[in-house]
């Protein structure tokens, strides 16, 4: 059995397995296509606003709603080479779930360093709820 890991760890080890992006990377990569997923619950989004064209998720619905192969599955969830980028609101749960959609075979599976608060600080679009 392995030793036990912290969670700061954890995030290294994860974040190790794929390129994060940056605000005006996920910006971009939307406008070429990529999916961008708002995990953050909904009182960050109605307090913060919401990023036009990304999909609200909730974090415990995220694999069944992205699987590609899944009977719950989103309809913008089309296929394992679809390019996903997770938000949340800093940055750090959106790593976790990036490697959990990794391990589903979403091999372009991402996250925003910084979250959210990094998209709205970079003066990319928000609309208020």
């Amino acid at each position: 059995m392995s030793a036990p890991v912290g969670i700061d760890e954890l995030l290294e080890r994860v974040r190790a397995g794929y390129t994060r992006v940056d605000a005006r990377e996920a910006y971009d990569a939307s406008r070429a296509g990529a999916l961008l997923v708002d995990i953050r619950y909904q009182a960050l989004r109605e307090r913060d606003g919401l990023i036009p064209g990304a999909l609200v998720v909730e974090r415990n619905e995220l694999e069944w709603r992205l699987d590609p192969l899944g009977s719950h599955r989103a309809a913008e969830a089309t296929g394992h080479d679809l390019q996903v980028v997770v938000i949340c609101n800093e940055g750090y749960a959106s790593s976790l779930a990036a490697a959990s959609l990794q391990a589903l075979g979403l091999r372009r599976a991402t996250d925003l360093a910084g979250g959210f608060q990094a998209w709205r600080a970079a003066g990319l679009p928000v609309s208020l709820p």
